[in-house]
């Protein structure tokens, strides 16, 4: 375990979760010179502990634990935590991993090997987006569609008196959607506003965000009655 402490206000407060030494001396020494307090794990079960006792503006996670799946991590996090970002640090290049990633929670993933200026360069911009989360709540009251009753300021969603289980993003993308009705949103345009990026590639994300939220609130996906395809260009909800 590595650990730096600094004594200045503006320190952020930052996990590293990497079993590799070699990798986790090299982002400790760049993490020393700047602008971070870090605490270095090199396991799921120790990081959790760390997690459990104090607070962090950010997780850098590896995929490849010795004694955990960094993306069940991940999605264990997001269920204590919705709102610290994570940066995934994987061997893995493939998309279906980085969209996977996303899905779970992770706010970025970088594929080994990495330069450490852009792993600095991506823990500045996530960190960035962080601050500023975009405004998707831009109302307080209950919407109201048929048996659908979306309850902002709870984060509850009810169907048939039935309350949905959703993760944060769903909930975030179907509040968007709901509160601009009729509104055609581009997937690019819920990246930006629902995840706050949109980088080229990550685009699936959002088309496996809608086919999970449809499995749960439409009765018929051939003919679905609330979140609609504008095709070739994205997604509305139903005026």
């Amino acid at each position: 375990m590595y650990l730096l402490r600094h004594n200045k206000l503006s320190m952020q407060n930052v996990l590293l979760v990497e079993d590799d030494p070699e990798i986790a001396k090299l982002i400790t020494y760049h993490f020393s010179a700047a602008q971070y307090t870090l605490t270095s794990s090199n396991t799921g079960k120790e990081a959790l502990k760390y997690i459990a006792t104090d607070d962090y503006q950010l997780i850098i996670l590896d995929i490849s634990l010795p004694d955990n799946n960094g993306l069940e991590l991940c999605k264990t996090i997001r269920l204590g935590n919705a709102n610290v970002p994570v940066i995934m640090l994987t061997c893995h290049a493939e998309e279906s991993d980085k969209v996977l990633a996303l899905e779970l929670g992770a706010d970025d993933y970088i594929t080994k090997p990495f330069g450490i200026l852009e792993l600095m360069a991506r823990v500045k911009a996530v960190m960035r987006r962080s601050n500023q989360a975009p405004d998707i709540l831009p109302q307080e009251e209950d919407i109201s569609i048929g048996d659908l009753v979306i309850e902002p300021s709870k984060r509850k969603v009810s169907l048939c008196g039935k309350r949905l289980d959703l993760t944060v993003k769903e909930f975030d993308l179907l509040c968007l959607l709901a509160c601009n009705p009729g509104k055609i949103f581009s997937r690019k345009d819920l990246l930006q506003q629902v995840w706050g990026f949109a980088f080229a590639g990550y685009e699936h994300t959002v088309t496996s965000h809608i086919n999970r939220l449809r499995l749960k609130l439409e009765a018929d996906l051939n003919h679905p009655k609330f979140i609609l395809t504008a095709w070739g260009t994205g997604y509305r909800f139903a005026e």
